[in-house]
C-alpha cells in the first residue's frame, strides 16, 4: 500500500516547482502505464470525459460513480507516480467523493464548480479538503472554475476573466492549492490569471492548435497544464487515421512501437 500521504506531498511540491507540471490525462490502466513510463513524466492525471467515454457513458457524471472509483483504484495500483482523480462536480457529495478517490489511491483532484453560487461552490471546496484531513492526506484539489468555459459568447471577455478571478481567488482562500481555468488558451489571459492568483496557482487545459506551448505557459507563471479529453482523442485519430490507411491499401504506420 503506498503512502498516501507521502505521494500527496509530492504532488503538491510538483506546483510550487519552477517546472511547470505536465499531465497528460489517462483513462485506463493501459494508458497510464504508457503515459508513466515517458520521460519527464512525475504524475497522472485521469479525464472523467475520457473515463466514461472508454466506457460507453456520456460525459457529466453519467458514469456511476461507483464505477468510475474502481476504474482510478486500477489505474493508481498499476503505476508509481501520484494519482489525480477528475471528480467531476463531486457527484453531488464532494465530501464523500473524495474519501473515495483517496480510498482508491488518489492524493488530488479536480472539482468544477458549474457556475453555481459562489458560496455552494466555497462549500464544496472545503468538503474536500476536510475529507482529506480526516484520511489523513493532504489532498491536492485543483478547484476549477467554468467561469470562462460556460460564458456567455456575447459577453465582454474583462468581465468574464473578473467573474473567473473572483472565484478563483475565493477557492485558494478556502485552502485549495490550484485553481483550474479551463477555457482560456490566449497568452495575455493566460498572464492576468496567473498575475491574479499568483505564483503556482493556477491550472490551464492545453487545446490542440490554440493554446500556447508548455514552454510559454511556464514563462506565463502557469503552475499545470493538462490535456483533459484531448489525450484521448490524440490516441484515437491516430487510430482513425491507421484504420483509414489500412482500409485504402496501405499499411500501418513505420514507427508504431509495442508499448503494451
Amino acid at each position: 500500500m503506498p503512502d498516501l500521504a507521502a505521494r500527496a506531498r509530492q504532488l503538491l511540491d510538483l506546483h510550487t516547482d519552477p517546472r511547470v507540471l505536465v499531465l497528460a490525462n489517462v483513462w485506463d490502466v493501459v494508458s497510464a502505464r504508457v503515459v508513466a513510463a515517458t520521460d519527464g513524466v512525475a504524475a497522472l492525471a485521469t479525464a472523467s470525459h475520457s473515463v466514461a467515454a472508454a466506457l460507453g457513458y456520456e460525459d457529466g457524471e453519467r458514469i456511476p460513480l461507483d464505477l468510475h472509483l474502481q476504474v482510478v483504484a486500477r489505474i493508481a495500483a498499476a503505476v508509481d507516480l501520484p494519482v489525480w482523480m477528475d471528480m467531476e462536480a463531486g457527484y453531488g457529495d464532494p465530501g464523500a467523493t473524495a474519501r473515495g478517490a483517496i480510498e482508491a489511491g488518489a492524493v488530488g483532484g479536480n472539482l468544477e464548480d458549474g457556475m453555481r453560487p459562489l458560496e455552494e461552490s466555497v462549500a464544496a471546496v472545503e468538503a474536500v479538503l476536510a475529507a482529506g484531513r480526516a484520511a489523513g492526506v493532504d489532498f491536492v484539489l485543483n478547484a476549477r472554475t467554468d467561469a470562462v468555459l460556460l460564458a456567455d459568447p456575447a459577453a465582454a471577455r474583462a468581465e468574464v476573466l473578473t467573474e473567473a478571478v473572483r472565484r478563483g481567488r475565493a477557492y485558494l482562500a478556502a485552502g485549495a492549492p490550484v485553481v483550474f481555468v479551463p477555457g482560456v488558451t490566449d497568452r495575455e489571459e493566460v498572464a492576468v490569471l496567473a498575475e491574479a492568483f499568483g505564483p503556482g496557482r493556477l491550472s490551464v487545459l492545453a487545446v490542440p492548435g490554440r493554446s500556447p506551448s508548455v514552454r510559454e505557459l511556464q514563462e506565463l507563471g502557469v503552475a499545470r497544464v493538462s490535456t483533459g479529453p484531448n489525450a484521448l482523442r490524440v490516441a484515437l485519430t491516430a487510430l482513425q487515421d491507421a484504420t483509414a490507411a489500412l482500409v485504402a491499401g496501405g499499411g500501418l504506420p513505420p514507427g508504431t512501437r509495442a508499448l503494451a
